[in-house]
C-alpha cells in the first residue's frame, strides 16, 4: 500500500517556511486610497522567491501600484525537532 505525503509537508521537509505577506496597494481607480492584500505561500527565507514571483507578477501585470510589503516568516519544522533513534526501549 502506497502512501502519499502532501506538498505542504514535503516543502517543510526541503526547508519552506510559512510566509504572509501584507501587501498594501493603492487603488487604480482612487490613487489616494490605500487597499490591503494578504498573501500566503511557503517560501524560503531570507530570499522569498515564491513571494518575488508573486510580487513580480503584481507590477507587471496588475493596475493598482504596489505601496508596502510588510512579511512574517515562520518554519513550522526546525532541525532540532529531528532526532536518530538508536535503539528501542520496551516498556512493561
Amino acid at each position: 500500500m502506497a502512501t502519499t505525503v502532501s506538498r505542504d509537508f514535503e516543502l517543510q521537509l526541503k526547508g519552506y517556511g510559512l510566509t504572509t505577506a501584507e501587501i498594501h496597494y493603492h487603488m487604480p481607480d482612487h490613487p489616494s486610497l490605500l487597499q490591503l492584500y494578504i498573501w500566503q505561500e511557503y517560501d524560503l527565507a531570507p530570499h522569498f522567491p515564491e513571494l518575488r514571483g508573486f510580487l513580480d507578477y503584481w507590477t507587471r501585470e496588475l493596475d493598482g501600484p504596489l505601496h508596502s510589503v510588510r512579511v512574517a516568516h515562520h518554519n513550522l519544522i526546525k532541525p532540532s525537532e529531528w532526532q536518530a533513534v538508536d535503539g528501542i526501549i520496551s516498556l512493561h
